[in-house]
């Protein structure tokens, strides 16, 4: 985000801030709600990482495109592998992927990289995000992405020098942060862009809900394979629910703000779910981040049964408010039109459209500050510190297993903010 002009108004500090985005994703096929390709090129697909999410995104990528095949597939666990294999085969010729494609173990993706696939679905839990995606832009594959893309610092920074690596080599990179890629939502953002609500000066970012899926450690488990196994609770792996979950929200209000805050006072805390079943993870997050210019925004994040929920997005101007999937109300009441395709379809559509067309799109750094944004909120709350982006980008922090093997790894310490070292 560009400091040199401090006397442009927001509204022109956004507009051109947005440009280079919106010139890439408003493209007719996108607002029709399709992508149209020749379907005379068979695009070749590595699944790496085979859990629900992997196995929806195979589905909806070659449901978006014609000439789309799933040719190959890796995952840590056998199980998981075989799971989602007899899940897929109902996508017929689509899908083929015979035993000698198939690849486990914590080397089953640089095994897959080796085969001849195009491009890689990378659905592992995130904290392998950016080991995974640093060897596929090595190896020359399209990559979709699910958010977030890191964990940590050093993380978002293995990320941002591969994203770099990727545009030189021409490969086209999409994230799974599908609201970039929904109708609603780019047609709302646009009116914001161009100032339909005036200057921003606020935002609201929610997703509060209640909790989810818990993997219990049985005794044939060891301490890693748990831990991946209930990756959710172990911010190594998830990154906690603020950076995993919340990232959708705060992606938006990155957006549109034109990117990512200064930085963050935060709470936060673990009062409902302390069992060992849950890691070390908070249940709930609070954060004031701070956007150039000095204005505040909110966050809030929630996992507890029980309470009042709420999953939204509200960006407030000097002229109205906008709800950015699709309605602003103010001076001028707006409402989209409606219409466009399934996002979660639409973004592998743009991906794969981009790739034929020798226009790849690249969103890698642009997901890589969302994640960021939701990891500097978490470091606050876990301190109880304020922390700037710059300190969030650079800090040494890694919060990686020193070994990527089955056997011990210790429970992390929950943190305690006030006495837990911001680093």
């Amino acid at each position: 985000m560009s400091q040199q002009n401090p006397g442009a108004s927001r509204r022109e500090f956004l507009k051109g801030a947005a440009a280079a985005s919106a010139a890439t994703l408003l493209t007719p096929a996108l607002l029709q709600g399709k992508a149209h390709a020749d379907g005379s090129d068979v695009i070749r697909v590595g699944l790496i990482g085979c859990g629900g999410r992997g196995s929806g995104a195979a589905n909806n990528c070659v449901n978006s495109s014609e000439g789309v095949k799933i040719t190959a597939m890796a995952d840590l666990f056998r199980d998981r592998l075989d799971s989602s294999r007899n899940n897929l085969k109902g996508l017929g010729d689509r899908f083929d992927v015979p035993e000698e494609r198939c690849f486990v173990g914590f080397d089953a993706y640089q095994q897959l990289l080796d085969s001849d696939v195009d491009m890689v679905i990378l659905a592992t839990p995130p904290g392998f995000r950016p080991i995974h995606f640093e060897a596929a832009v090595a190896a020359g594959k399209h990559v979709f992405m699910e958010k977030p893309v890191a964990t940590d610092g050093p993380g978002i920074r293995k990320v941002l020098a591969a994203a770099k690596v990727a545009k030189r080599k021409g490969l086209a990179v999409v994230a799974g942060t599908q609201r970039r890629h929904q109708k609603g939502y780019i047609e709302t953002m646009q009116q914001i862009h161009d100032g339909a609500i005036g200057e921003l000066v606020g935002a609201q970012v929610y997703w509060n809900q209640g909790g989810l899926w818990v993997t219990r450690q049985t005794p044939q488990m060891s301490d890693m394979e748990w831990q991946v196994r209930n990756w959710l609770y172990f911010a190594w792996a998830s990154g906690d629910h603020i950076v995993e979950q919340h990232i959708h929200n705060i992606d938006v209000m990155n957006w549109a703000f034109g990117g990512p805050p200064e930085k963050a006072n935060a709470m936060g805390g673990r009062q409902v779910r302390t069992g060992p079943e849950y890691g070390h993870i908070f249940d709930h997050f609070a954060v004031e981040y701070v956007y150039p210019g000095g204005v505040r925004t909110l966050s809030e994040c929630r996992q507890i049964d029980g309470c009042w929920n709420r999953v939204s997005e509200k960006i407030i101007g000097t002229k109205g408010v906008a709800n950015p999937s699709g309605r602003i109300t103010g001076e001028r009441n707006w409402s989209a039109p409606g219409g466009g395709r399934n996002a979660y379809v639409q973004e592998h559509a743009d991906l794969i459209a981009s790739i034929r067309a020798n226009e790849p799109l690249n969103e890698a750094e642009r997901v890589a500050m969302s994640t960021l944004t939701a990891i500097m909120g978490r470091m606050s709350a876990y301190t109880g510190k304020e922390v700037t982006l710059e300190f969030a980008l650079n800090s040494q922090n890694s919060l990686h297993p020193e070994k990527w093997e089955f056997g011990d790894l210790a429970m992390p310490a929950v943190a305690i903010p006030g006495r837990t070292a911001l680093v």
